[in-house]
Order: structure tokens, then sequence, then C-alpha cells
């Protein structure tokens, strides 16, 4: 039997909390209670669950399993994936796990919650392409909660919110960034970093790092958890150990051709450690966006370094699969944006800062 109790509000109003129980063997094998703000909706809900209860039998496990929470997916999504789902997915899934939405039932997130989420999102002032990085993880998680553990989130509701969050527009592609940094720009920040490693001891030689991310086209990452071990100097190669891609995580390792700039900062960096550039990417990150803002270079990323890295392989006439066999790119379809740049050259050749930096060795 059902039962529904009135229970007044701060404000005057009322609430009717309603609640159901199970019972098999003599005893109470199941409770659930939902609070409404009609007492018709409260009749109706405990008229339905009661209807399940009676068709279930015996088996109560899908009504147990109606209890769990997105949150409780989530949870169970980042705990029991052995593929690893990379730290930016993870972070932005615990997110969702802060928000309203992720303390609803399994069985009750419908598209239109999820579109909720999305505006919400949106309204905190996400941008389309972040909002749909959101969706887009909390997807993955819809499509195997069910099959794989018995959640019962319907991966149909997500997949419909995705559908109407694009329609509206409160979704869409991150824009192809196109920013590279200008040699004029490069020798401020240049200048910069080395007036602050002669005034402080011990900080993270910018300039070199900046430098061996543009020649190499290597990401922060890999610049930074790079290995001694995996750099082959006397060949002009290194191994890319976990390189990002969209399907493999782990176990991604790729050797890249190591441009002659690149080979020769490396071969000028001092042996101390088991990594040449043994930072944190928030340190290097900081670092950059710090002295950009400093020198009011507007709209330039650490990663545009890369971007620069590329288009400076094209403009000397490299092919897609030798510009490939640089940055790595295992899909030459991401190369295809290059392809427009007519060769005209390498701009950095004689750049004084790369003759400056590879000077120690000599």
């Amino acid at each position: 039997m059902g039962t529904i109790i009135e229970r007044p509000r701060k404000d005057g109003s009322t609430a009717y909390l309603a609640q159901v129980r199970a019972r098999r063997n003599n005893r109470v094998a199941h409770t659930e209670s939902k609070t409404f703000h009609r007492k018709g909706d409260a009749e109706a809900w405990v008229k339905r669950r009661e209807g399940e209860f009676a068709a279930a039998g015996d088996d109560l496990r899908a009504l147990k399993q109606r209890k769990r929470t997105l949150s409780d997916a989530i949870e169970f999504y980042v705990r029991e994936s052995e593929k690893e789902i990379g730290r930016t997915k993870a972070q932005v899934l615990q997110a969702i796990r802060r928000y309203d939405i992720a303390g609803l039932p399994c069985a009750e997130v419908t598209s239109s919650e999820i579109v909720a989420f999305a505006k919400l999102l949106a309204k905190e002032g996400r941008g389309p392409a972040t909002v749909q990085n959101y969706l887009s993880h909390l997807s993955a998680v819809f499509a195997i909660a069910k099959p794989a553990w018995g959640f019962p989130l319907n991966e149909k509701e997500a997949k419909d919110a995705y559908k109407v969050c694009n329609h509206l527009g409160i979704i869409d592609k991150s824009r192809r960034r196109d920013r590279r940094p200008s040699i004029e720009e490069m020798d401020r920040l240049m200048e910069s970093f080395e007036r602050r490693s002669a005034a402080r001891q011990g900080v993270v030689p910018m300039g070199l790092v900046c430098a061996f991310a543009l020649f190499s086209t290597r990401r922060l990452n890999e610049i930074v958890s790079l290995r001694w071990e995996d750099a082959a100097l006397e060949t002009g190669r290194a191994l890319i150990r976990d390189m990002k891609h969209p399907g493999d995580k782990i176990g991604n390792d790729v050797w890249c051709e190591l441009p002659a700039p690149a080979l020769a900062l490396l071969k000028a960096t001092p042996r101390t450690g088991d990594r040449p550039f043994p930072y944190s990417t928030e340190a290097v990150s900081a670092a950059f966006t710090r002295a950009c803002k400093a020198l009011e270079i507007k709209d330039l990323h650490f990663h545009d370094l890369r971007h620069e890295g590329v288009s400076r392989l094209f403009e000397m006439g490299f092919t897609i699969p030798q510009a490939s066999a640089v940055s790595g790119h295992r899909s030459w379809n991401s190369l295809q944006r290059y392809t427009h740049i007519r060769q005209s050259g390498d701009k950095w050749a004689g750049w004084p800062w790369l003759e400056k930096l590879v000077a120690p060795q000599a």
C-alpha cells in the first residue's frame, strides 16, 4: 500500500511525500519515496509504482535499480573503465556530478532534463563547443551503463537531447584555430623569458620549452613527459608514449621524426634527470599565459606553437606523409587543412634565438 503525507513548506505551500512499499514473504523488500508539488501527481505516481511492483513479481532487482542516480552511474563508469578515459573526460564527468541532474534517479533522466542541463551550462557562460563536450562525455555513460551494469539509463534520451541542443544552437563543434605566432611575438616572449630566468633561479626555462614545441610540433604533455631513454638522438627520432588519439589513450606509442632544430635543442639540453623537460603542464601553461598577458599578446595559446610548427613543415615543402612522420597524426585527413599553404621556405631559418639556445652545447 502507498501512503501520501502532507508536509508544510517554509514558504507556506504544501509538499506531498508519496511512499510505496513492496512486500515479499511477509516482509518489506523494497521502499521508495518521492516528493511532489501536487497531491494528484503523488497519487498517480503511487498508483503507477504499485502496478510496476505487482508486475515485477518476486524479482525486485529492476525496481531497486531505479533508485540509483545518474551520479551513481557516472561514478561507476569512471571506476570500472579499465581503458583510460583521459583526464579531461574524467574532470568533466566529475563536474557533472555536482549539478542537480546528477541527483535524479537514472530512470527519470529524460531528454528534457538533459536539454535543461545544457541550457544551464550555457547560461553559466560556457560556449557551444564546451557544452557539446559535456553532452558527449555524458552520452558515453548512457551508452553502456544499462547493458554493462544494469543502470536504467535510456540511451535514446541522450541522443534525442543531443539533437535538440544541436538544433537550438546550444552546442556546436569547436572552431578551428588558425592563430600562429609571429617572429616578432616570439622574440618578445623569448626576451621576457630570458629576463625572468636571469632574475630568478630555478624557474622553468620557457624559452627552451617553447622553441622545442615549435620546431618539434609536440604537444605540451608530450614534451614534459618525454624521457631521455625515448630520445634516439643518433637517428633523430623520439618515442612519444600514449600519444593523444580519440580511440586509444593508453599504449598508443608512436616514433616521431625530430626536425633538425628540435634535435639540436634536445642535444643542447643538460641531462640532469630522466627527462629533458622535468616540469608540469600546469607550470608551463601558466608561465606562457602570464607572459602573453604581460606583453599584451592577444589570443595566443601554447598549443598554437604546434600549429606553427606543422605549418612550417608544409611551407618548407613537406608532403602529408612527411609531415605526419613528424607530427604523429595517424589520420592524414587531419593534415588536409595545411595543404593550401604554398611553399615559401623556412621563415624561422637564421632565427637568432634558436642559435642562442643551441649555443651551450657548442
